[in-house]
């Protein structure tokens, strides 16, 4: 072995670990991406589930009100502004506050003009469920809004 040889090979060393450095640095990076994409993916599985719920509810009040069109006009209501549910509605609030954390329902009923049948909206909202007191959308108010027209058979 030469003296120039000899001095290349002195100037390599600790390059592979270098290297080896790099490389794990990157892959620690990419790791906590993936960790933090599943979070926000389990985020959003939740946020539809409760969409879901939401959907259900409005879907079973839509069931009893079509069973029930002599008395639509005792369905309208406004829960955000006090009192208790009227009696027609008052065990589906209670299963709809079960599945939805501090649920609250505005049912509006309207006959449509010229016609006999009654349009009817039902505005959901809830507060999300996080389970973490240090999550910024721990507070984030969520609703949705079903809209249906019944027409007597």
């Amino acid at each position: 072995m030469n003296l120039r040889t000899k001095s290349l090979i002195t100037k390599q060393r600790g390059v592979a670990l270098i290297e080896l450095m790099i490389a794990m640095v990157i892959l620690a990076i990419g790791l906590l991406g993936a960790v933090g994409l599943q979070a926000r993916s389990l985020g959003a599985i939740s946020g539809a589930g409760a969409r879901v719920d939401a959907t259900i509810a409005a879907e079973r009040l839509i069931g009893l009100m079509w069973a029930d069109q002599a008395n639509l006009a005792a369905y309208a209501w406004d829960s955000t502004g006090g009192g208790g549910a009227p009696a027609v509605i008052g065990n589906w609030m209670v299963d709809t506050q079960a599945v939805l954390p501090n649920a609250t329902a505005v049912i509006t009923v309207t006959p449509v003009p010229a016609s006999t049948a009654t349009q009817v909206s039902i505005t959901i909202t809830w507060q999300r469920r996080t389970g973490v007191a240090t999550d910024k959308k721990a507070d984030q108010v969520n609703s949705h809004n079903i809209v249906a027209t019944l027409a007597p058979t």
